[in-house]
């Protein structure tokens, strides 16, 4: 546990150290090259489910995950930039980066909690938020990740848990590339905008009565 809490504090020494003089483009391809560097260091899962800003704040509060980032991935342009994202032609969803203890907390405890938050049975859609990045995803990092990923889905949709049948992609990880600084942590220091107030709080206060056990 140590050595996983150590390893994650140097990939976020390293981007802050090697940001210092840097341009943007820069800034963003040392963030993609450690980020990707980090799933050699401990478990990790890619989901996209919607807006970052509301899967991030639930997923950090989890015990066992050590480390959420928001991000871009599953794209076809290099460095993308929100404002690029948004526009729709990037390929990318907005998606979240965790980092956790799976002695602690499993891939499929993850996957409970991700089918539980959003819903995978809209295309390119969550709420009033439209388009290929918000789109429901899961970027799996190992075959077993993608095994448990079709499995899940296939009992969920044989139990008819939702009317619809769920859209979610699954295809496998391969870049996942920093957001803006001031995307990391959004709703707990942007927690009294109307978007967070009428958008996230709703789901996270649903998460929090639903996964109580499972709270820090």
């Amino acid at each position: 546990m140590i050595n996983r809490i150590f390893r994650v504090f140097l990939f976020l020494t390293i981007i802050y150290s090697c940001n210092i003089g840097k341009t943007g483009n820069e800034i963003n391809k040392l963030k993609a090259m450690e980020t990707k560097n980090i799933t050699n260091a401990a478990d990790t899962a890619t989901f996209g489910g919607g807006c970052f800003w509301c899967i991030e704040t639930i997923f950090s509060q989890l015990k066992g995950v050590d480390t959420v980032l928001s991000g871009y991935s599953g794209g076809n342009i290099k460095n993308p930039t929100y404002k690029e994202v948004c526009n729709g032609n990037t390929g990318h969803a907005e998606v979240v980066q965790i980092v956790y203890d799976s002695s602690q907390i499993t891939f499929g405890e993850l996957l409970e909690v991700f089918f539980n938050v959003h819903d995978p049975t809209t295309i390119n859609q969550q709420g009033n938020d439209v388009g290929t990045q918000y789109r429901s995803a899961i970027f799996y990092h190992t075959e077993d990740q993608q095994k448990d990923a079709l499995a899940y889905i296939t009992q969920l949709d044989s139990s008819k848990v939702f009317g619809n049948k769920i859209v979610t992609e699954i295809a496998p990880f391969g870049l996942f590339y920093l957001a803006e600084d001031y995307h990391q942590n959004y709703f707990n220091q942007n927690g009294g905008e109307p978007y967070c107030q009428y958008v996230v709080r709703p789901k996270v206060d649903k998460f929090r009565k639903k996964f109580e056990n499972k709270l820090k």
